[in-house]
């Protein structure tokens, strides 16, 4: 299904029909405040293995992160949140960045690695923030397979690539060709994984 959504003031039936397809084990492609993402129900085991299937990559090697409405998801899927941790999250969220955090035991056994982490995003996007307040849960998201993000831009391009694979495509507009910038917050100096849109000042 290829589903417009308007990027400024997203209509609440089509939220609807994307949380509900969520909700049922369906994936999505949708657009964030970066590139658009490939996205599941964090807790549809059946999704999270499909979305493996469509990376060509080991469950435990993707990279995905909980894309998240706002920092009160912190509390229930993150572990140890040091107060000066969470202003400097605080600081920067909203906006086009991965944090690296300790997981919780909240977080659902399929998604539990050997270096027990999340990547947690909170994108500054209106159709994620509508989406996130229906679910009333995070998004489990990762980045769509394929080396060029340029070809993303396109909702109608990704949809003609992507129809018989995910069972939504949301066109909120062209995407950005940049994605999040990636900061591991698990060691005592934040290190910068991944440069991206995000501009991350790391302490001398």
């Amino acid at each position: 299904m290829f589903l417009h959504v308007h990027p400024d003031n997203p209509n609440e039936r089509n939220i609807k029909i994307i949380a509900e397809c969520l909700l049922d084990g369906g994936i999505i492609i949708y657009p964030t405040d970066t590139i658009y993402g490939l996205g599941c129900d964090i807790f549809q085991h059946k999704a999270i293995e499909r979305i493996a299937q469509i990376k060509h990559i080991d469950l435990r090697k993707i990279n995905m992160s909980f894309i998240c409405k706002d920092l009160s998801d912190l509390s229930l899927y993150t572990k140890s949140i040091s107060t000066p941790l969470y202003r400097m999250l605080k600081e920067y969220l909203p906006g086009p960045y991965t944090f690296i955090l300790p997981a919780s035991k909240e977080v659902p056994k399929i998604l539990q690695t050997k270096k027990n982490t999340i990547g947690l995003r909170v994108p500054d996007n209106k159709i994620c923030k509508a989406l996130l307040n229906e679910l009333n849960h995070p998004i489990l998201s990762t980045s769509l397979p394929g080396e060029f993000v340029e070809e993303y831009t396109d909702p109608e391009l990704i949809y003609r690539n992507f129809e018989n694979i995910v069972d939504i495509v949301v066109d909120g507009g062209a995407g950005g060709v940049i994605p999040s910038t990636i900061v591991d917050c698990t060691k005592e100096q934040y290190e910068i994984i991944r440069e991206g849109l995000g501009v991350f000042e790391t302490e001398e």
